[in-house]
């Protein structure tokens, strides 16, 4: 109406902008031919939707999931809730679509009931497939979070089907709902309707509460293998009218990490690398093969062939090398980030060529890989292989933080370089034992001999002393954990046990399931005087005022005898956790000490000593209290740390006796 008031009132622009007349329709006044009818051509519609499963036979890499609802269908025990979850583009709505069909399937003679196996042409069949089936309902619950939209879904389950058997409902990204619509829900997905069924789709489902998960049947739809996806992608470019290598669908099964439709979009882009834009039914002249290399320019990537060659580069040393071909792959378009990823990936999988000797034959694994992965990996060993993992792993984090990725990337490789013929910390013990005394001297105990090395290596025994303990040759460059807060309860003692020590006294309030006791004993307490049944101690302020009668409860109970826990003011010892710290220190200043630990530690500049492990320590990190002291009557004096008395020397002087400090 706008248009037309302009024209009349304005004469200039009405005789400026006169509309053309309008073509004829069919014959002329004159019985001129009808002009032929221009058909548009029809939407172009991409491979993941083209080549979306309709029936679960088509559905790839889910083959448990697919048993059990044919199974269900057969004996007609469809559950009312299903919960399908898995990694994006692994077929969750696909699967849900297929499920509403076979619910609602009439068969072509309109008489049919639920089956696995629809039709596709009946009435229903055809409206679910097209989207416009009023009884099949989708929801995506990342734009309809709210209590409100689930309400109106509940309200819709009061009404009997329209046209179909049963009302389906199939939410998307379920974990998305808001707490309250998840509540709201509850209720009728526990008692739904005889004609409703819901099916859920979620990508965390960690997100989802258990009162919904437990209402529904779970399905995990799997990440689909590389070596299907390649077959598949195959057979849909076949289809397609295009030619594409091994390596090109290998290079696209690898990108899609597991998803179909992600491999189906990268697919859709590389058919359009053809010549002739995929086909000759794009109106091309037809396609040209489709290679490795073209999909991993078209991905950002560097062909598999130049990553074998840069680790092989980096493990031979040669920098130059390794940064010219780091330089070929960045000017190609290759992102540095995803050609350090692809070095990890090839690292893996050299790692597994070596754990899996199975492997080397699979028909999964590419040809490049079969043959170079092969031969590389029987010339490295495992222990290089996790240096350049745990070092590469290092450097993809140092290139997202860096202003210059390829600058980044090049510092990785260089580092590389320049370890490729370090030494483990294990061969470097080796070395350094075979060397002989001369280049380890080894300082003698002066309370007892060293003990005898175990066989089988990898344990580097240390002497000096009780403190000094076996350190793994690993630990030098691990970082030192932290105390353990308690201990773990010991097997269940004898019914009267014979309690000869305070330690003894401490181990067996473990055992009777009292960790609160147990800690302050071992923290909070210092012996003063023990002689059974009479223990006298001082406490510190922390520790709980029932302490003495809680331990003369346990005591009385387990020996049948009457204790008497007498608290004193005297200093008394150290706590058996301030005992084990000086075990523990002891032992460091050994381990830092020793000719052979600092032989490593210069060999590994950055390095430090780890966690130090003594076999001969029990579970409080002090050394085994000896039986025959115990029993004797001066074993109130015997010190910490003394060593079991040999024949005929019981008896100590008083500056054999090391100080507790």
């Amino acid at each position: 109406m706008r248009i037309r008031s302009l024209l009349v009132s304005d004469p200039d622009l009405h005789k400026s902008d006169t509309l053309p007349d309008p073509e004829p329709a069919g014959a002329g006044l004159f019985g001129d031919p009808e002009p032929p009818v221009a058909v548009a051509p029809a939407p172009y519609r991409v491979l993941a939707r083209a080549y979306r499963p309709v029936k679960f036979d088509e559905l790839i890499g889910q083959d448990a999931m697919v048993r059990i609802l044919r199974r269900a269908f057969e004996l007609g025990r469809v559950a009312h809730g299903f919960m399908l979850t898995g990694v994006r583009g692994t077929g969750k709505t696909t699967t849900a679509r297929i499920i509403a069909r076979a619910l609602n399937c009439i068969g072509p003679d309109g008489n049919g009931g639920p089956t696995a196996d629809p039709c596709g042409v009946c009435a229903n069949c055809v409206a679910i497939l097209a989207d416009r089936h009023p009884d099949v309902l989708e929801m995506d619950a990342a734009s309809h979070t709210g209590v409100d939209d689930i309400r109106e879904i509940i309200e819709v389950t009061r009404y009997r089907p329209i046209q179909a058997r049963m009302k389906v409902f199939i939410i998307d990204e379920v974990h998305m709902l808001s707490r309250n619509a998840f509540n709201a829900l509850l209720k009728t997905l526990e008692e739904p309707p005889a004609q409703v069924t819901f099916i859920f789709a979620t990508t965390e489902l960690r997100r989802v509460p258990v009162t919904v998960l437990s209402r529904c049947q779970r399905y995990d739809l799997r990440r689909v293998s590389q070596s299907e996806l390649a077959t598949h992608f195959g057979r849909i470019a076949g289809r397609e009218g295009a030619s594409i290598d091994t390596d090109a669908l290998a290079i696209i099964a690898r990108a899609a990490d597991g998803s179909v439709r992600d491999g189906l979009s990268l697919l859709d882009q590389a058919i359009s690398l053809g010549e002739g834009g995929g086909g000759a039914g794009a109106g091309g002249d037809g396609p040209s093969m489709i290679d490795g290399a073209m999909v991993a320019d078209m991905l950002g990537q560097a062909d598999r062939g130049l990553v074998f060659d840069l680790l092989e580069a980096v493990m031979a040393g040669h920098t130059a090398t390794a940064l010219s071909l780091s330089e070929t792959a960045y000017q190609r378009g290759a992102d540095p980030g995803l050609v350090l990823s692809d070095l990890l990936e090839l690292l893996h999988t050299l790692s597994r060529l070596k754990a899996l000797p199975a492997l080397r034959e699979s028909r999964e694994l590419p040809e490049v890989e079969r043959v170079r992965g092969v031969a590389l990996a029987d010339r490295l060993g495992m222990a290089v292989l996790g240096r350049a993992w745990q070092m590469l792993l290092k450097g993809v984090a140092e290139i997202e933080q860096a202003p210059n990725r390829q600058d980044a990337a090049d510092m990785v490789l260089i580092r590389l370089c320049h370890v490729h013929d370090m030494p483990t910390p294990g061969e470097l013990v080796r070395r350094l034992n075979e060397a002989g005394p001369a280049a380890s001297p080894v300082v003698p105990d002066p309370v007892r001999p060293p003990p005898a090395a175990e066989p089988g290596g990898g344990v580097l025994r240390l002497p000096g002393g009780p403190s000094a303990g076996a350190m793994s040759a690993h630990a030098l460059s691990q970082p030192v954990p932290a105390p353990a807060a308690d201990l773990p309860p010991t097997p269940d003692p004898d019914p009267a046990p014979s309690l000869r020590s305070w330690r003894e006294v401490v181990a067996y309030v473990a055992t009777r399931r009292e960790p609160s006791l147990h800690g302050h004993l071992r923290h909070c307490v210092h012996l003063v005087r023990f002689a059974a049944p009479v223990i006298e101690i001082r406490c510190e302020p922390e520790a709980p005022r029932d302490l003495t009668q809680r331990l003369g409860a346990i005591l009385l109970q387990g020996t049948g005898t009457r204790w008497t826990i007498a608290i004193s003011r005297e200093r008394g010892e150290p706590t058996l956790a301030e005992q084990s710290g000086e075990v523990e220190a002891k032992g460091r200043t050994a381990a830092e000490s020793h000719p052979l630990v600092q032989a490593i530690l210069d060999a590994f500049p950055g390095a430090r000593i780890g966690a130090l492990r003594d076999t001969r320590l029990d579970e409080y990190g002090l050394l085994p209290e000896t039986p025959a002291l115990l029993d004797d009557a001066q074993a109130d004096f015997t010190p910490l740390g003394a060593e079991p008395p040999g024949p005929g020397e019981f008896t100590f002087e008083p500056d054999d006796i090391p100080e507790n400090d």
